[in-house]
């Protein structure tokens, strides 16, 4: 069970039913919403062709969105790596969306692991920017939707994101598991300055049970 807060307003925050894995088979992998295909060898990892299953679209199907038009959710198709070093992974992501939007989203995380005997967690840092052309697609308005609504045009910059996480990973016997995660993304000035965002931050989360296969 996934559950995103929705920053737009009048929107529901979104519970969904998805499937949860999290593995590697010869190069390819899947890291919960990241899917992608390791290349070449650098450094602890490898660079990788990084693809990821984003919510970001909604639909303008409310009172308090009439004149505005649907926002499709984003197609991110990037580069990447993971690096499992000693002190910690890094993850430096960097995508490209090939649907409406045409902007583009990097990011830098980095993962520690705390482990005891049924129990390790993984405490998270990093920090996010979205382009100009990713910010404005999703929460710019413009002169033709403020004449058609309640909202005045927006058209903001660019986006620095930082966020903090915790994924804890349970075991219950030898293959199965509980898995947890929590995130809060606290949203940049450009984004939840504008007219249609009534959120400073956005919290996104899951809980899974999985099978370990060895």
């Amino acid at each position: 069970a996934f559950y995103t807060s929705r920053i737009v307003r009048s929107k529901a925050n979104q519970v969904s039913v998805l499937p949860y894995a999290y593995f590697n088979y010869d190069r390819a992998f899947i890291r919960l919403d990241t899917l992608g295909i390791k290349t070449w060898q650098l450094g602890y990892g490898h660079l990788e062709i990084v693809g990821r299953y984003s919510q970001d679209g909604f639909d303008a199907d409310t009172a308090s969105l009439s004149g505005l038009k649907n926002r499709q959710t984003s197609i991110p198709l990037g580069i990447g790596t993971m690096q499992v070093t000693p002190a910690g992974a890094f993850f430096l992501n960097a995508f490209h969306d090939v649907n409406k939007s045409g902007g583009d989203l990097l990011e830098a995380i980095y993962v520690a692991r705390l482990e005891a005997s049924w129990l390790t967690l993984y405490p998270m840092l990093g920090a996010e920017f979205r382009s100009k052309d990713y910010v404005r697609y999703y929460y710019g308005v413009s002169p033709q939707e403020a004449a058609n609504s309640q909202y005045a045009a927006y058209q903001p910059s660019g986006a620095f994101n930082s966020l903090i996480g915790l994924v804890a990973d349970a075991r219950l016997t030898d293959e199965y598991y509980v898995n947890f995660y929590l995130r809060r993304r606290w949203l940049a000035n450009s984004i939840h300055a504008s007219p249609i965002v009534n959120q400073k931050f956005q919290d996104t989360g899951y809980i899974a049970l999985s099978y370990r296969f060895k």
